[in-house]
């Protein structure tokens, strides 16, 4: 079977992208209803909602964040659960716990698990690096896992079961910081920025008088797990996977690829869990836009959210101002120019 055939779509998969892309369609049009603008966010949380990773969103107090995540709870049908991360938020808070309870016969006592806020398809973890580290643990054990542990008893999560966390960039007195490695557990860092001024004029004018009708629920828990396998399925050409295996080890700064100029300014760079990521990022943005195969658009879409929050700067690069975001755009330029020279 040579290359071109390898990467022709079948055709129930064919038409069942059709149908994902008028369904995403439909679920910006119903989220438009309650959010003003985040387009790119929409779309970045979406991506990670059907490759089946999760999001970390960086964003500053009242830019709608919870009412985002809480609205596509709405729109896809899913359970959602809200968590604000405190500093005396301990890991039975979130996994839930064993209760005594009386069973009835005879006035007997057991124990009996009572589930936490984990147990829900969309968990909302509210200003994650506020919470000590053990309850950061249990919580991103959670996402690796699927599962959580319980005074020596398992627990398995219903999928689909998306996490996104909050950081709050500005009072950074009394957090606790996600380790690097934890960090990795994210699937995309998404920024979640500023409204420009026309939006900011519509959330004026929009979000002030009567409260407005809830959303329509598009998709159910079953359809979102059958997108999440087509997704595996589409086609990702060779020269996309190079590019997703290059540009990851071009932000390693002891590699023989990475570029002078940033050995200077990059202190750890990502692992091959970001490659990965790469490759099911552009799939599912390639999938929700209708085509059938991922291409070179599509991998640079995802770059940043990806590796963003991967590459680790030093002093030097802290001195000038310099941040990763910027660091994985000039990698991507430099890319883009290498490859029309």
């Amino acid at each position: 079977m040579d290359s071109q055939e390898q990467n022709q779509l079948p055709p129930d998969d064919a038409a069942a992208i059709d149908s994902l892309g008028k369904a995403y369609q439909g679920f910006k049009d119903e989220l438009g209803k309650k959010i003003i603008g985040q387009n790119e966010v929409i779309e970045q949380l979406a991506i990670c909602l059907f490759s089946k990773g999760h999001s970390l969103l960086m964003g500053v107090p009242g830019l709608a964040k919870t009412l985002l995540v809480s609205s596509v709870a709405e729109t896809l049908n899913l359970s959602f659960n809200r968590i604000q991360f405190t500093p005396d938020l301990m890991p039975a808070d979130i996994t839930g716990t064993d209760i005594i309870q009386e069973n009835g016969v005879g006035g007997k006592r057991e124990f009996e698990f009572i589930k936490g806020p984990l147990f829900a398809n969309i968990v909302l973890a509210d200003e994650i690096n506020r919470a000590p580290a053990k309850t950061q643990s249990a919580m991103l054990e959670a996402m690796q896992e699927k599962k959580v542990t319980v005074l020596g008893k398992t627990y398995t999560l219903e999928p689909p079961f998306f996490v996104l966390a909050t950081q709050n960039p500005i009072e950074q007195e009394g957090t606790y910081p996600l380790p690097e490695a934890q960090l990795d557990r994210f699937m995309f860092l998404i920024d979640v920025s500023y409204p420009n001024a026309a939006e900011e004029l519509r959330i004026a004018q929009e979000t002030t008088g009567a409260e407005k009708e809830s959303l329509t629920a598009l998709l159910s828990g079953e359809q979102i797990k059958a997108y999440q396998e087509l997704i595996r399925r589409v086609p990702v050409p060779e020269h996309i996977y190079q590019y997703a295996v290059d540009i990851v080890r071009m932000t390693r700064p002891k590699s023989e690829e990475a570029p002078e100029w940033l050995r200077e300014l990059v202190s750890w760079g990502a692992g091959p869990r970001a490659v990965q990521y790469l490759i099911l990022g552009c799939k599912a943005r390639a999938a929700l836009r209708g085509t059938y195969m991922a291409s070179l658009e599509d991998i640079e879409a995802v770059a940043s959210p990806v590796l963003a929050h991967r590459v680790l700067t030093n002093f030097t690069a802290e001195s000038q101002g310099i941040t990763s975001k910027k660091i994985v755009e000039r990698l991507i330029e430099e890319m883009r120019s290498s490859a029309t020279a």
